[in-house]
């Protein structure tokens, strides 16, 4: 009951973490879950769960780099198969000596062996911290192909580097031919074990198919089984079961764009069961290590043999060292690139990307599982030399390394964005096209025979604002949305129309069924237009008269569903309300916003034009279409847009700025919408 207990805390703790990250989008979604994870651990009835090093590979690592190599461009894998080889191997056994070297030097108390062992385990990179990163930071397409890259391989060398290390400090025996050999061993082992066992389990699938066992979701378990099957079969024969897992996923990737090409399929149960896996794996991969931190700290901050002061600054300076010598390796790698003719002069790495290639080298879970891996003796039963303190140091290592990349890559990051309108109105408008095809595929899963008519209106809107995006900016209408600058002219005109339906309300013009109906999406448009800093007041505002007619004698009784009576009441009300804006607005045209005011006024007559052409069609006799499908296919369709721009941004394609003006622009379609309906 307690681990069921932690599991549901943890899982809530993963929900909780994304809440905050969209209050404080400032603060990386892995520091939330880290503080989080250190929150519950510290608390004096919290959880506490001990890391299990084998488990922790077994079950978070193996499935997210299988993932990995499964998404991972295989193109761009082999286009820098160069690079990735020098960061994930070269620059590892670098790492090891001279980052060893400096540990022993600056801390003596440290074996040279242990020194090893602890610069081994701070060598690789974590591909889900780089991956959680990315999609904030928005790094260059080529130096994120570069990070995964190097983050799928340089596990299997750091963690073999390691355990040499580590055999060494507890053996006392080391030879580096042997080593060299075993390493080549494990590593190709790793690899061919691993297209072995994915190359059976496909030909199995195969099999099953061709058999007539067609069951996506029984395909859907043996795909999730996969990855593990992979690491054990590798680990029993002695092998790399990481290499192994990255092996199956590039193999996986094959055998599907090859059935694809043969008999193309759809994946969504696939694709949605490994969305919600890999989303709660990477939220507990954090969480994790945030629940161990207390107990690494305090075993040093507690003990009267370290100065704490001493530590954290022996951690820093290794942190330090880390980054300069990824640098220098980094520019020795470009520089010595040009001298042999490998790159071109144009393709000169420049310092930024430099800094950016030495930042993004950030450590993880998968280090502070290594540390927690050396064992408590050595052969002769002394206990294991500064065991704890090497803990300690690699857990502050890795919370400095997810600062520093938080923090000083945007900086660097947001210099590539620059202020080219032209740049941005351009990702601004396949960011849009993006948003419509889902939008149109979304609305095309939905049609049936039902609502072919409906379907077809959808789809002949989003056609038509497709050809409106491809528009200039200026030369696009204005029935689609409104400019963030024009929110608070958006909410006086709103607050025009409230006061002129009040007015005739009590004037007797209107009912008051037909009015509370217009009020209430009054309030819904507030919510849509409004800026942030404006959200609460607006829900407060709604709150307040809510409980006003809660507390009114005679509640005014809103039709459930309207009649095209109450319709043309609502029609009838909106031509009034925007006559009124239209009048208002008109007589203060002085100021320095005339032309904002233009704007809005523009956008009330193009209101009034449309609901014209309305009742011109009904008196045609058009046959209508039901208005609460379409609307429902309405609502479908735009929240496929925002499912599209979360998918743009966890992928890296576009910023958070540019995800935020992409949801305004649903929230302003959203907005025009429930204006025209």
């Amino acid at each position: 009951m307690e681990l069921f207990y932690a599991v549901l805390v943890l899982l809530g703790l993963i929900a909780v973490s994304h809440v905050l990250n969209r209050r404080v989008p400032s603060v990386p979604v892995p520091l939330i879950q880290i503080a989080l994870g250190i929150a519950v651990s510290a608390i004096p009835s919290g959880i506490h769960m001990p890391l299990e090093p084998e488990l922790f590979f077994l079950l978070f690592i193996a499935p997210l780099l299988y993932n990995d190599g499964k998404h991972t461009p295989r193109s761009e894998l082999w286009r820098l198969r160069a690079p990735i080889l020098l960061l994930a191997v070269g620059l590892v056994f670098v790492t090891v000596f001279v980052i060893g070297y400096a540990i022993h030097w600056m801390i003596p108390a440290i074996p040279l062996p242990v020194a090893f062992g602890l610069a081994a385990i701070l060598s690789p990179t974590d591909a889900v911290a780089v991956g959680a990163l990315a999609g904030r930071i928005h790094l260059p397409k080529s130096l994120m192909h570069l990070l995964e890259g190097e983050a799928l391989m340089n596990d299997a060398s750091g963690l073999v580097a390691f355990k040499f290390a580590v055999a060494a400090a507890v053996t006392g025996v080391f030879s580096l031919p042997k080593a060299s050999v075993s390493f080549l061993v494990i590593a190709i082992g790793g690899v061919v074990v691993g297209v072995i066992v994915a190359s059976v389990i496909t030909g199995i699938r195969y099999l099953l198919r061709q058999s007539g066992l067609e069951d996506e979701t029984m395909h859907m378990l043996i795909h999730i089984l996969t990855p593990f099957a992979l690491y054990l079969a590798a680990e029993e024969l002695g092998v790399s079961g990481i290499l192994a897992a990255v092996a199956g996923g590039v193999m996986h990737a094959v055998e599907r764009d090859r059935s694809n090409r043969i008999r193309p399929r759809p994946h969504e149960v696939s694709d949605n069961t490994w969305s919600v896996i890999l989303f709660l794996l990477n939220g507990l991969v954090f969480v994790i290590l945030g629940l161990q931190i207390p107990d690494v700290f305090s075993t040093i901050l507690k003990s009267p043999l370290y100065n704490n002061f001493e530590a954290f600054g022996y951690a820093a300076v290794i942190f330090i060292l880390l980054i300069v010598l990824r640098f220098l390796w980094s520019y020795a790698f470009s520089a010595g690139g040009r001298l042999f003719g490998v790159n071109k002069r144009e393709d000169k790495l420049s310092f930024k990307i430099l800094a950016m290639t030495s930042l993004s080298g950030v450590r993880g879970a998968v280090t502070l599982a290594g540390a927690f891996s050396i064992p408590l003796f050595i052969d002769n039963g002394d206990p294991f030399p500064e065991r704890s303190l090497v803990i300690f140091l690699a857990a502050v290592v890795i919370l400095l390394s997810l600062l520093a990349a938080s923090i000083l890559l945007p900086l660097l990051a947001k210099q590539d964005d620059g202020n080219n309108k032209e740049e941005w109105a351009e990702k601004k408008r396949e960011g849009e096209l993006a948003m419509m095809c889902a939008a149109i595929q979304a609305v095309h899963y939905a049609t049936n025979v039902d609502n072919e008519p409906e379907s077809a209106s959808v789809l002949a809107d989003y056609s038509r604002w497709m050809r409106q995006i491809r528009l200039p900016e200026d030369h696009r209408p204005l029935d689609r949305r409104f400019s963030r600058i024009e929110a608070e002219l958006r909410l006086e005109a709103l607050g025009i129309e409230r006061a002129e339906t009040e007015r005739l309300l009590a004037e007797g013009e209107i009912s008051e069924e037909h009015g509370a109906l217009f009020l209430r999406s009054l309030e819904k448009l507030e919510l849509l237009v409004s800026q942030r800093r404006q959200l609460l007041f607006v829900i407060l505002r709604k709150w307040t008269r809510g409980l006003k007619v809660l507390l009114a004698k005679n509640k005014p009784k809103q039709p459930l569903k309207l009649s095209e009576a109450d319709r043309e009441a609502l029609r009838q009300i909106k031509r009034r309300t925007s006559s009124a804006v239209t009048a208002a607005f008109e007589s203060r045209l002085s100021g320095s916003d005339r032309n904002k005011r233009m704007d809005i006024i523009r956008h009330y007559r193009y209101l009034g034009d449309h609901l014209s052409k309305l009742d011109a069609a009904r008196t045609k006799d058009v046959r209508e279409i039901n208005r609460e499908v379409r609307l429902e296919l309405h609502w479908i369709a735009l929240q496929a847009e925002r499912d599209e721009v979360q998918s743009l941004y966890e992928r890296g394609d576009i910023t958070r700025d540019m995800a935020n003006e992409l949801r305004r622009v649903v929230r302003d379609r959203e907005a025009s919408l429930l204006e025209q309906e």
